[in-house]
């Protein structure tokens, strides 16, 4: 008698890939206005597939003036917020008033963009340690292209605010304090979205 076929299992299903769940703060962050922080949160889901760490977000807030400290590292799980100085650009605030007029995504504008980005690798360039970011949205997708990056300024620094009450001005690059650049990199990091924004 011939021997029983050996049964051959059926094979495993192929899992279906998932986003990334996004890690919500309990609530709305210690000086993050709570609109701003709801935008934030609906762009990291948004773009879910391509920032691969959700534990932490920087949200930049254009709307305030840039001799206070608007750009926020909110830690998703525990709400825990950090605040630092942070430039904004030429094209977007020509006659240097301290506020931000306009976003603009163009080449050559010198100017801040809105929009999600991602934070890519680091570098060394003409402004020391410096990291790439790539734009996400249609208004800052040219921010690769225009060397949008994060990098520290001496123009950056609280000195310039105490001197000036306000901070100069960057060619549109996320330019924080000569001393916080190393904390700003830290709890950032490659792979997370930093938020920029005004409305």
């Amino acid at each position: 008698m011939a021997a029983a076929p050996i049964p051959v299992p059926p094979p495993a299903p192929v899992p279906i890939p998932k986003a990334p769940q996004v890690a919500k703060a309990r609530a709305v962050p210690a000086g993050v206005r709570p609109e701003l922080f709801k935008k934030a949160v609906a762009a990291l889901d948004r773009h879910s597939f391509r920032i691969p760490s959700h534990d932490r977000i920087a949200i930049a807030d254009f709307a305030r003036p840039s001799a206070d400290a608007r750009f926020y590292i909110v830690n998703m799980g525990t709400g825990e917020v950090q605040s630092f100085l942070v430039a904004h650009g030429i094209g977007s605030d020509p006659e240097h008033t301290g506020m931000l007029h306009r976003f603009s995504n163009d080449m050559g504008s010198e100017a801040t963009c809105e929009g999600a980005f991602l934070t890519a690798d680091y570098y060394v360039g003409k402004h020391g340690d410096s990291q790439k970011l790539i734009g996400l949205d249609p208004t800052n997708s040219n921010a690769y292209d225009r060397a949008i990056v994060v990098h520290s300024a001496w123009y950056a620094n609280p000195e310039v605010v105490m001197q000036h009450g306000k901070l100069g001005r960057s060619q549109g690059c996320f330019a924080v304090g000569e001393r916080d650049l190393a904390k700003v990199f830290e709890r950032l990091g490659p792979g997370r979205m930093i938020y920029s924004a005004k409305a």
